[in-house]
């Protein structure tokens, strides 16, 4: 009898070239290199919202009536505050704001306690005393931060007496003393509270352009990007 040879099974050797793996990994990489652009360029703008703050009542600076409204979250004792209003208000202030390009608001943030909140309310109260008094003040009560020991009680009654009496124009002390412990001042702390929550303010200094929460407040070439963007939409 004759036996049946058993053949094994062809195995079809037919899968993708070497041509057809590199061609999918370049465009798996390129998919990967254009999500990693375009997150890049959204990480740059920053976090977008429905409105841009309310800032009837905030101390602002320039045309009230400007397009682009550029907003800072800050507190009196946060060192990068005052570094920030060192180093891009005053670019800002030139190239936009005296030009009625833009306005700018100070809006506070109480990240640091008790000495936060009294630094807010004297500012507020300097502002419902006289508006033009104000940026002087709210300049001075910065420079007057530690330039070290910046946890160190420093934003005190007496300090803040000391800082408004240099001031010019002159600030009215016994009216200030008054309304830092009244009722309209702890209201407007209590809307910049509110802002605050609203607009998830994580970290001082936060600069908004408009709606932006601007992602890097350091990034000077992004927020002159975006104010440029602001003006010509």
């Amino acid at each position: 009898m004759t036996k049946k040879i058993k053949t094994a099974p062809t195995r079809n050797n037919k899968g993708p070239s070497s041509k057809q793996l590199v061609l999918f990994t370049s465009i798996i990489v390129g998919l990967f290199v254009l999500l990693f652009i375009i997150s890049q360029a959204t990480d740059k703008t920053g976090k977008s919202f429905q409105d841009a703050p309310e800032i009837i009542n905030q101390p602002i600076e320039g045309d009230k009536d400007a397009k682009v409204s550029i907003v800072e979250f800050g507190d009196y004792k946060c060192p990068s505050c005052k570094a920030w209003g060192e180093q891009f208000y005053p670019k800002l202030k030139e190239a936009y704001i005296d030009s009625g390009k833009a306005n700018f608001t100070y809006i506070n943030v109480l990240f640091h306690g008790d000495e936060s909140r009294l630094g807010a309310q004297a500012g507020e109260a300097v502002w419902s005393q006289n508006p033009e008094a104000f940026w002087p003040f709210h300049k001075a009560l910065f420079q007057a931060q530690p330039a070290q020991d910046h946890d160190a009680l420093w934003i005190t009654t007496d300090k803040i007496n000391e800082i408004a009496a240099t001031v010019k124009p002159a600030i009215d002390l016994e009216k200030l003393n008054a309304a830092i412990s009244g009722e309209a001042v702890q209201n407007e702390v209590s809307a910049d509270e509110k802002l605050v929550q609203d607009y998830k303010v994580m970290q001082t200094p936060s600069i908004m352009i408009n709606q932006v929460m601007v992602k890097d407040p350091f990034d000077y070439a992004a927020i002159v990007e975006l104010i440029e963007e602001q003006l010509n939409d």
